[in-house]
């Protein structure tokens, strides 16, 4: 049994844990899936993955996180309906109730960092209730493989991660039974109420969104991979735009799937693993991918499966659209384990366009990239959050990840444009989005389409083609690319209604001008400008 030293046992007490029943330090993958199998958390699958259910909650919570309000936090966060605040006193009296909780309880403890960069990472403690959520945390955070440096581990930052428990809304204020709660003064994240992962991540996602930019570190929710030239590359994009399918390219090395940083030695990945939507994943568009999820160590969350082969069935989301796979980055062929890369020399913005009318490709300029980034035009894939249905639905997500930005947009925005001018990095639009119609109508953009797209993109074969530039959005629309039907890079020509089209179009660019409003008194006039055309908008 891994049970924990003396000198660990009076870092939990610190925290108030104390008469803990078996504390399990820093163990392996091996023996946390004996644990898990033990204590009937899972199931082991064909090959070796443990195969999960996370019950009601298959998704992130976005309304039932909270972040307290205190003297650290209150003059610096972004308040508003993304980050919603919960009095510090509130958060404390839950914290209390979680350590009576917690007494005569098993727990899993993990050390870890988040950060490649050694001068900008900061070391993490995950405690968990859960047996697989330990595994999850040694994915989803960078290992500490040396036994003495283990043993020096001072957290920064502490997760306390119960699922079990759960919140009284009367009495703590909260929106559920479920609770994802954020202290910057604490350095503490409690997490209860619910089974699903990913908040963990996302959690220390947001500490390093808050962090880092007052460093002068561009954080990102973004994949990021290097070509054999050392060429490194960006793929921004929400949840299901196609990050990890993008990112995960047989002919560049991985850097990460998800979270990164961009400081003055070049990019960095904050996670030691992936975390990716596995539902109809295909071994042929997507070997690498599938291959992790028959792989010792991987995480697999409410994928079907035979129960007496133990066989998944990729297809089936009978318990949920958001099927994912969390998996070590080990697992995906040539990945750099180092997590760390050049200055990009190809930011690539991914837009999941419900509407079905902007360009599977835009090349863009500074002043548009500083426009898309802050918009963040894209439709929430269904099942990545509580409550959505089996639709797509239009939003504009601010940097690509609104849900964990911290600080006010203007301050990563600024800090894109500041690297981007200073590295003379290309940007991209790319639409993975619905073609030939709106969702329900037309299709989504052909997979083999969009890597053809992005390959010569970072190839710089699209440097020399002819460009046209689009009436309504103003993007330039390269009119040739490689492997690609030069009908499809001009969306209207896809539609068979094209009065629709310009409908559509023009309904979209009155949502970016609505949109874009809000920050329009904070950023530069040609930033505002490099927006769809107000002109074409109320005159069509």
């Amino acid at each position: 049994m891994h049970v924990v030293s003396q000198g660990s046992s009076k870092t939990l007490e610190q925290l108030g844990l104390t008469n803990l029943g078996n504390v399990y330090w820093n163990a392996t993958t091996a023996q946390l899936y004996e644990q898990i199998v033990r204590r009937r958390e899972g199931h082991i699958g064909h090959m070796g993955p443990v195969i999960v259910r996370t019950g009601h909650h298959t998704g992130r919570s976005p309304h039932d996180r909270f972040i307290a309000m205190d003297t650290v936090s209150e003059g610096k966060v972004w308040w508003g309906d993304t980050n919603r605040s919960i009095p510090a006193e509130k958060f404390t009296a839950l914290f209390h109730r979680m350590q009576a909780y917690l007494q005569g309880k098993d727990i899993f403890v993990q050390d870890c960092h988040a950060g490649a960069d050694l001068e900008y990472r900061i070391p993490v403690r995950v405690i968990t209730e859960k047996a697989w959520h330990s595994i999850f945390a040694r994915n989803a955070f960078r290992q500490i493989h040396d036994p003495g440096e283990r043993e020096a581990h001072v957290p920064q930052f502490t997760v306390i991660d119960v699922p079990e428990f759960q919140a009284i809304p009367e009495l703590d204020g909260t929106n559920s039974e479920a609770f994802i709660l954020l202290s910057f003064e604490k350095k503490l994240i409690l997490i209860g109420g619910t089974h699903y992962a990913g908040e963990m991540k996302k959690s220390i996602f947001t500490v390093l969104n808050y962090l880092l930019p007052q460093e002068n570190v561009l954080s990102m929710h973004c994949s990021a991979n290097v070509g054999a030239e050392g060429d490194s590359a960006l793929f921004f994009g929400l949840s299901g735009t196609g990050k990890t399918t993008l990112s995960a390219d047989p002919d560049r090395a991985l850097i990460g799937d998800d979270e990164h940083g961009w400081s003055e030695n070049g990019v960095f990945n904050f996670e030691g693993g992936c975390y990716a939507k596995v539902i109809r994943l295909s071994p042929e568009n997507e070997p690498d991918i599938y291959e992790t999820t028959r792989r010792f160590g991987t995480i697999l969350e409410n994928v079907a499966f035979d129960p007496d082969s133990r066989r998944v069935d990729l297809d089936d989301n009978a318990l949920a659209e958001n099927t994912r796979a969390s998996y070590p980055i080990s697992h995906i062929p040539g990945a750099i384990r180092e997590g760390t890369g050049g200055h990009p020399k190809n930011v690539i913005m991914l837009t999941c366009d419900a509407f079905g009318v902007l360009p599977p490709v835009s090349r863009l300029t500074p002043e548009q990239a500083g426009y898309q980034f802050i918009s963040g035009y894209t439709a929430k894939v269904a099942g990545t959050e509580v409550g959505m249905g089996n639709e797509p639905t239009a939003t504009f997500s601010t940097c690509f990840g609104a849900p964990f930005m911290a600080l006010p947009p203007t301050v990563y925005s600024r800090l894109l444009r500041k690297k981007i001018a200073k590295h003379k990095t290309n940007c991209w639009l790319i639409n993975t989005g619905w073609t030939g119609g709106p969702f329900g109508i037309g299709e989504r953009m052909s997979l083999p389409y969009t890597r053809a797209i992005i390959k010569a993109a970072l190839s710089g074969k699209l440097d020399n083609v002819p460009y046209e530039t689009d009436p309504i959005f103003g993007l330039n629309v390269p009119q040739a690319c490689p492997e690609v039907p030069p009908e499809v890079l001009n969306p209207r020509q896809t539609w068979a209604d094209k009065k629709a089209y310009d409908e559509k179009a023009r309904e979209l660019a009155r949502r970016f001008h609505e949109n874009f409003a809000q920050f329009a008194e904070d950023v530069p006039d040609e930033v505002k400008q490099a927006g769809p055309s107000a002109e074409r908008v109320s005159t069509g």
